[in-house]
């Protein structure tokens, strides 16, 4: 069985001067040989007896070491490095506080050990050689004698350490409130300037054995009297306890039983106004002074949540009043503000402690309550029952999404808890959508793959984002899709762009993170097409949220989405976004530049060759950036690949890859860069330049389409040949392909057109002329050329 005697918490103390945790593991003392002494040891319990090291700190003797709340060791082991021991039990600390002694040679009954100090050899010795402090008489008139007394201590850490064992062990703290209440009686306004110096001054000495008695319930209210009483107020008090007694109402939603509890929970409340309210800053020097204060609220929220969560009645009647239709608006608000509260305390725990928590809150039935309380009509309980689902998708987002494809089996999509908390972000009143920034990011942790987990019974992120997709998407995208079925938004109003902007943020994510899920959804909803509508808002920052999808989609170089994108002609409204926007140089410019020099310095050849067929004459007098000519240069150099061999013995991969194709591969090849949907036609007295526009792809179409009976006979019979085209000039437009290049028209080079004789050259292999620019060049010239026609894949060649 596990001794929890040695089981501890490890915090250490951040720049914000806020505790974090570290882990929780079991304690020892032993000689580590590497320190050369007798050290702390924590390994962590979670690893097994051969756990990792979560601590491994020497006891040196000239550490200050302190003991606190009969369950913390707190020190410092280098300049802004402070260390805490939280023990689950009060004899273990007891235990390794004797060891720490026991180094040290220090009497176990002692609360600090000793403190480094920074003083002269002088002032040392002269502090040494006196036993302790002695405090003068706790009397009106020698108030202002202590006050100096306090202020002059506090710049020594010595002296600071005398001065507080000398109130401890004297009792002086209640002695100085009675006091106080003896000044206020006879608003002696002196004695109680004095009083408001003392008590500042025992604040900064930084000790828990003070703070527990100044904290208790018959002394908190005294000393935050005395902190009412500033001199640099002139007088005028401040009224910090009216406010606590009259103004500030401690309400019981649900009956606390536990009277420590209830308690605990009044000091902590004060405590933290005292820090927050009463205390003046600190300043930089008296900063680290205030340690043990921030210790004593962060432990205090600690010890009630654990209490709250050991409570099962508590949690059993808390749930029940959210669940019950009986219970009336006001109650519920405020049952839902205590829950809020309740899980930001919860943030104090180490995250497996608060893990287990929001397992408990979830065992209690928390997201069926959160799922009634999201559906009722205040807008203030809805805020807050949103503050709660947030923390429970940060602590445990596998939780949240089991409960929801498990509530899937029994509720319909429109009632379901993911649904409702989509509708409420579509549905968000705030101009400036507050709410469904945030909902948005709720969504973005349930749906990220990073945090899903995968076991060896089951796949969470392929469970998930089947269910998503097939549940909740189309409710995700319904704004989308009903803001663009023209071309252009039905509405542009700045809160449905924000709205649109939020929800293409989302979808972008879903691009980068999930693979044939979203490239699925996008093909058959037809999302892209959808999406570039906006790019003609009015509203340039969802215009450019329509830019970031579309060049996200086509960074993964995903032949399917790039088919996808050249069938349905995607690049169109991009193109009219940049011609629209002129010879503006502004992100609009900017963003479109770079998606279609991505597709050039990447070398995506199906899009460049796309681009560059329909959208060339629109872009060519672009002059000012090289990325359109790039795109030409791109196109030349993809036709030289495919039109001239380098060995008469040896095909192109991407040859051998055409010649053994069947007839299925073809086909699919041709969706790829559709030979019918060209938007530029060939002419036979073109330039050898348009001439290069023509996709090799359709070559290879045409010459398939026109087989011979016998081409297996005549494959091994090597012979160059060359092929012009003939056809109407017509002109470069954006809209649907002309009718001459459509399957079965003339010139089209379809089955249908009929086929002239073939000029054949030579018997000799395949190989590059070193004259065939001339030729083409004769050809532009020459007013006529015999033509040949397209031939089949495997043509028979005659000699």
């Amino acid at each position: 069985m596990t001794d929890t005697r040695r089981r501890v918490k490890v915090y250490t103390l951040n720049e914000d001067r806020q505790w974090d945790d570290r882990g929780t593991g079991h304690v020892s003392s032993g000689y580590v040989e590497r320190l050369k002494g007798m050290s702390l040891l924590v390994r962590a319990e979670s690893d097994g007896e051969s756990g990792s090291l979560l601590l491994e700190s020497k006891i040196n003797p000239n550490t200050a070491y302190q003991k606190q709340q009969d369950t913390l060791i707190v020190w410092s082991e280098a300049e802004n490095y402070d260390l805490a021991l939280s023990f689950q039990e009060k004899a273990g600390c007891d235990e390794i506080w004797e060891k720490i002694c026991q180094v040290q040679g220090k009497d176990p009954s002692v609360d600090i050990t000793q403190e480094l100090v920074d003083e002269s050899e002088e002032e040392r010795f002269d502090d040494m050689s006196s036993p302790g402090l002695e405090l003068p008489p706790c009397e009106l008139g020698h108030l202002e004698e202590l006050a100096e007394l306090v202020a002059s201590s506090l710049p020594s850490p010595l002296r600071r350490e005398k001065l507080a064992l000398a109130v401890e062990n004297e009792g002086y703290i209640r002695k100085l409130l009675e006091l106080f209440r003896q000044c206020e009686d006879l608003e002696n306004a002196d004695g109680l300037h004095h009083l408001y110096e003392i008590v500042k001054g025992i604040f900064l000495l930084n000790r828990t054995a003070l703070f527990e008695v100044m904290f208790s319930e018959e002394c908190i209210m005294d000393v935050i009297g005395c902190l009412e009483h500033d001199p640099a107020l002139g007088g005028l008090p401040r009224r910090h306890r009216d406010f606590l007694t009259k103004t500030a109402r401690f309400k019981e939603v649900i009956p606390i039983g536990d009277p420590e509890l209830r308690a605990k929970i009044h000091q902590t409340y004060r405590v933290q106004y005292i820090q927050d309210m009463v205390l003046p800053t600190p300043s930089v020097f008296e900063e680290n002074m205030l340690s043990t204060l921030h210790s004593f609220i962060f432990f205090n929220k600690v010890e009630i949540v654990g209490m709250l969560q050991d409570d099962e009645k508590f949690l059993t009647d808390l749930f029940a009043q959210l669940t019950d239709e009986a219970t009336d608006d006001d109650k519920r608000h405020e049952l839902v503000n205590f829950l809020k509260e309740f899980c930001a305390f919860s943030q104090t725990l180490q995250p497996q402690n608060r893990d287990t928590f929001f397992k408990t809150l979830s065992n209690m039935g928390i997201l069926p309550a959160l799922e009634v309380i999201l559906g009722m009509d205040d807008v203030q309980v809805r805020g807050a029952a949103t503050d709660i689902f947030s923390y429970l998708v940060e602590c445990n987002p596998s939780m949240v999404r089991e409960f929801i494809m498990q509530e899937s089996q029994q509720n319909d999509d429109d009632i379901l808890l993911i649904n409702l908390i989509i509708e409420h972000m579509i549905c968000d009143s705030d101009p400036e959508l507050g709410g469904a920034v945030q909902l948005m990011g709720l969504l973005r942790t349930l749906v990220d793959p990073e945090n899903m987990m995968a076991t060896a019974n089951k796949t969470e992120k392929t469970e998930f984002l089947s269910f998503f997709y097939k549940h909740c998407m189309h409710v995700l995208s319904a704004p989308l899709l009903a803001n663009t079925t023209d071309d252009k938004p039905s509405r542009d109003d700045f809160q449905t762009s924000q709205l649109l902007a939020l929800i293409l943020e989302l979808l972008t994510f879903c691009v980068e993170h999930h693979t044939y899920h979203i490239k699925n959804y996008i093909i058959n909803k037809d999302i892209l097409r959808r999406v570039l509508v906006l790019t003609a808002s009015q509203h340039a920052f969802l215009a450019l949220c329509a830019l970031r999808f579309m060049r996200r989609i086509i960074g993964l170089k995903d032949e399917f989405y790039n088919r996808y994108i050249m069938k349905n002609f995607l690049f169109e409204p991009v193109v009219k976004a940049f011609l629209s926007n002129g010879a503006r140089y502004n992100l609009m410019n900017s963003a479109i530049i770079e998606m279609f020099e991505y597709v050039r310095v990447e070398d995506v050849k199906s899009l460049t060759a796309h681009i560059v067929e329909n959208y060339w004459k629109a872009l060519e007098d672009v002059d000012y950036v090289q990325t359109f000519k790039g795109l030409k240069l791109r196109m030349r150099s993809i036709l030289r690949n495919h039109r001239f061999r380098r060995d008469a013995r040896m095909l192109d991969d991407d040859e051998e890859m055409w010649f053994n194709a069947d007839e299925e591969e073809l086909e699919d090849c041709e969706a790829v860069v559709p030979p019918s949907d060209n938007k530029i036609t060939k002419a036979s007295g073109g330039t050898a330049e348009n001439e290069d526009l023509m996709d090799p792809i359709s070559k290879f179409m045409e010459r398939k389409k026109l087989k011979d009976s016998d081409d297996k006979e005549v494959l091994g019979k090597s012979s160059s040949f060359k092929l012009s085209f003939s056809g109407s000039t017509t002109k470069t437009s954006l809209s649907s392909p002309p009718a001459s290049l459509r399957p079965g028209s003339p010139g089209s080079g379809a089955k249908g057109s009929p086929p002239t004789a073939a000029t054949v050259t030579t018997k000799v292999g395949l190989v590059d002329y070193p004259d065939d620019d001339e030729e083409d060049e004769e050809d532009v010239g020459g007013e006529s050329k015999e033509e040949t026609p397209p031939l089949s894949k495997k043509s028979k060649l005659s000699s």
